[in-house]
């Protein structure tokens, strides 16, 4: 009896919540596919405001000297590091 009825109380308001779902569709919204302005009595005046000109800074390409070094004797470090072990 306690199952059923704790059944029930979590399932009624799952199925109101789709019932309401179902009855009120989703409002379509449609656009047009051109908007026209028409400005026929208002006098529109005004300037086209652009930059005088582009001043663009980049920085010179710096060669710099290689921090890896390549070791000449390495294989001999090796192998007196081995011979220490």
């Amino acid at each position: 009896m306690r199952k059923g009825f704790l059944l029930t109380a979590l399932l009624l308001p799952l199925a109101v919540n789709a019932q309401e779902k179902k009855q009120q569709p989703e409002p379509r919204i449609e656009y047009e596919k051109k908007t026209v302005i028409n400005f026929d009595d208002d006098t529109i005046q005004g300037d086209l405001t652009r930059p005088d000109g582009e001043y663009v800074e980049a920085r010179k390409r710096v060669n710099h000297s290689n921090l890896i070094r390549i070791r000449e004797n390495w294989r001999e470090k090796v192998k007196q590091s081995a011979a220490d072990l």
